[in-house]
């Protein structure tokens, strides 16, 4: 399927209603089990920076230790840090909006626009829609779902993997466009070098 364009803008328009999950428990074993959610970047935790992406939805889920973020919902796997998949049940379980968004908490360079393209993409007769990145890779903690879809796929799937139970649900690729010099929305801070790598294009020092 060829990747639909999405905007790279900070607004996006009108986005129908939704809610969004934002899976914020894993252990961070590269960055030596550090608060990756609460690492700074910009002034700002990254789990903070993805939720500003999803200002407009009607509930924020974080799946994840509870933090000082107004307004946010939280929730946790049990037990805790067990992967993806399970954090995606829990999240969902708070849902009440016929569409879903799904995030990691380590994106600082996801925006509003991004959701809101991806929001867009949904087919009428389709399950949902998929963030992919310069080589077509499938950015699975990036996308746009139906809820009850997902609900579906995850009450027949007893395994671990989310591109094990996101996968076969055929989502709409969207590519968002990358301006030369740019940080793409699908850059996560995985490692030190990456964290220093945001910290740089948002403008800070040290």
């Amino acid at each position: 399927m060829r990747p639909r364009s999405g905007t790279g803008d900070g607004e996006a328009a009108c986005p129908p209603p939704y809610d969004a999950v934002i899976l914020a428990g894993g252990r961070a074993e590269r960055l030596g089990g550090a608060d990756k959610p609460g690492a700074l970047v910009g002034g700002l935790p990254l789990v903070e920076r993805v939720a500003a992406a999803v200002r407009d939805a009607r509930a924020v889920v974080v799946v994840g230790p509870t933090r000082d973020m107004p307004g946010v919902l939280f929730t946790r796997e049990d037990p805790p840090g067990v992967g993806p998949v399970p954090a995606l049940r829990a999240g969902l379980a708070v849902v009440t909006s016929p569409l879903v968004v799904l995030l990691a908490a380590d994106l600082p360079f996801v925006v509003a626009g991004h959701v809101g393209a991806l929001l867009a993409a949904v087919p009428g007769d389709g399950a949902g829609a998929v963030l992919v990145d310069d080589e077509g890779r499938e950015q699975w903690l990036t996308g746009a779902w139906r809820t009850a879809a997902l609900r579906d796929a995850l009450g027949a799937y007893a395994g671990r993997s989310l591109r094990g139970v996101l996968g076969p649900l055929g989502p709409v690729p969207v590519r968002p466009p990358v301006a030369p010099g740019e940080i793409p929305p699908w850059f996560d801070c995985d490692t030190d070098d990456d964290l220093r790598a945001a910290r740089e294009r948002a403008g800070e020092r040290g």
